[in-house]
């Protein structure tokens, strides 16, 4: 699935498409990337062969889609990412995705990569009959927010993100 498009500004050619096993590195600058902009750049620890085992392997349970803006030599490079996977509502009975994370370069903002990315997966939801896509924001990210709001998401302010990890994840495993 190839969407091309033109920023009218500068002519630009984009395309999102998606993540084949030659990404890895791409996507995996990208994480790194998003972890700075989060202010959590010790937090992406994931290998180049985590990811691929993880989207490439023989049972991948996460899935990816880039951006790409070609350059001046005809190339093509990844400026952006969506990373995701298939979720269930116990609620509606069916399946849905969830958006583990969304970045684009900053220099390559402005482009409609994000949006493009977000109506790609829109596209998944509405060709399976999902219907359901979410994702989580840091509270302080103002400018991601408006973008969301002006798509037409909508915050879920009434549930608390819980998270088991590190010691405690492996005490009640062991319970």
């Amino acid at each position: 699935m190839h969407a091309v498009a033109h920023n009218s500004d500068d002519e630009t050619a984009t395309r999102v498409r998606m993540a084949i096993a030659s990404d890895v590195e791409a996507i995996l600058g990208l994480v790194q990337d998003l972890a700075d902009y989060e202010r959590e750049p010790d937090a992406a620890e994931a290998t180049p062969d985590q990811f691929h085992e993880a989207l490439f392997g023989p049972d991948p349970r996460v899935h990816a889609h880039v951006a790409e803006v070609r350059q001046a030599d005809g190339s093509w490079v990844v400026v952006g990412m969506a990373i995701w996977f298939v979720t269930f509502s116990t609620w509606k009975g069916c399946h849905g995705l969830w958006l583990e994370d969304l970045f684009v370069v900053p220099e390559h903002r402005r482009l409609g990569l994000g949006r493009e990315l977000l109506a790609t997966l829109a596209r998944i939801c509405e060709e399976r009959d999902w219907p359901r896509f979410e994702w989580w924001v840091l509270d302080w990210n103002e400018p991601a927010h408006r973008f969301y709001q002006s798509i037409g998401a909508r915050p879920e302010d009434e549930w608390t993100t819980w998270r088991l990890d590190g010691d405690p994840l492996k005490a009640l495993g062991a319970d």
